[in-house]
C-alpha cells in the first residue's frame, strides 16, 4: 500500500520556524534577506547578488532596505553580532510577500521553490486568519483607544494633584474645641 503525502506534509521546514521569521515593518509583513537565504539554502551574499542582477523585478513595494533605527530595533529582538565583529557591514534588505514570490524567479533551486511555496501558503493562512477575526481585531483596537483616553485623563488628574501638593499650603488653623484642655 502506497501512502500519499498531503500538501502540508510536504513542508520543507516546520511552519513555526517560517512564521517566526516574518516581521511587521513599515506596516507590512516582511522577511529578512538573511532569513530567506537560510531557508532557501543559499548564502545571503548569493541571494542579494541575484536580486541586484534582477533589480527591475524588485520595486520598493516588493523589497526595501531597512534604515538604522529599524535594524537596531530588530537586532534588539534577537542576538546578532555588531558590524566590524564578523557581523553585517550593510543594512539588510527585507522582502514583502510579493518580493518573496518574485525571489522564486531568480533563485531556481528545488529547495528555494519548495520553501517559496510553503511561505506563500503561510502568508495566505495569515491573511485568512486576519480576515476571519477582523471584527475581534477592530474591537480590540477600540478598547485600546478607550484605554489611551482613560490613561490621558488619569495623567491629567495626577498632574493636578502634584501641582496641588507642590504649592505647599500653609498649615490650617484648627477649628473647634479641644477636649481636656482648660483655658483659663
Amino acid at each position: 500500500m502506497t501512502e500519499t503525502k498531503s500538501i502540508d506534509d510536504r513542508s520543507v521546514i516546520p511552519d513555526e520556524i517560517v512564521i517566526n521569521k516574518i516581521y511587521f515593518i513599515r506596516e507590512q509583513k516582511v522577511m529578512l534577506d538573511s532569513d530567506l537565504a537560510e531557508l532557501y539554502g543559499v548564502t545571503t551574499k548569493r541571494l542579494n547578488e541575484q536580486v541586484k542582477r534582477n533589480m527591475a523585478r524588485f520595486p520598493e513595494d516588493f523589497m526595501f532596505q531597512l534604515n538604522e533605527i529599524e535594524w537596531e530595533s530588530l537586532r534588539s529582538q534577537f542576538a546578532t553580532s555588531k558590524a566590524g565583529r564578523g557581523g553585517r557591514t550593510y543594512l539588510p534588505n527585507v522582502f514583502t510577500e510579493h518580493g518573496i514570490l518574485m525571489l522564486s524567479s531568480v533563485l531556481n533551486s528545488e529547495q528555494a521553490i519548495q520553501v517559496n511555496i510553503q511561505i506563500m501558503r503561510i502568508y495566505t493562512k495569515i491573511r485568512e486568519l486576519l480576515l476571519a477575526h477582523k471584527d475581534v481585531f477592530l474591537r480590540v483596537e477600540q478598547v485600546e483607544k478607550q484605554m489611551i483616553k482613560q490613561d490621558q485623563k488619569i495623567e491629567v488628574l495626577f498632574s493636578y494633584l502634584s501641582k496641588f501638593i507642590e504649592k505647599g499650603e500653609k498649615p490650617r488653623k484648627k477649628v473647634g474645641y479641644e477636649i481636656g484642655k482648660n483655658k483659663g
